[in-house]
């Protein structure tokens, strides 16, 4: 092999994307597999935290905050609050 030779196959450059000219439905992809979202919700009059993935699509239910965040690490996600 020749050390000196170009090579013919170069890595392409990272495409750039400017956020703020994705659709809504881009938008709701971008981190669908790595981002989930907790939010307080009330279940029959009792405190409960609902989780969602980056796409609004729910995902679970939990009894408590804590558990919520522990469940969505536990499957190697970040998990955001939601207000």
């Amino acid at each position: 092999m020749n050390m000196n030779t170009p090579d013919p196959s170069p890595d392409p450059k990272p495409t750039r994307v400017d956020i703020r000219r994705l659709s809504a439905g881009q938008l709701a992809q971008l981190g669908v597999a790595q981002i989930a979202y907790v939010k307080p919700i009330v279940v029959d009059g009792d405190p409960a935290f609902a989780i969602y993935a980056a796409d609004g699509t729910p995902m679970a239910v939990a009894p408590e905050r804590e558990v919520a965040l522990a469940a969505i690490r536990q499957h190697d996600m970040v998990p955001l609050s939601l207000h």
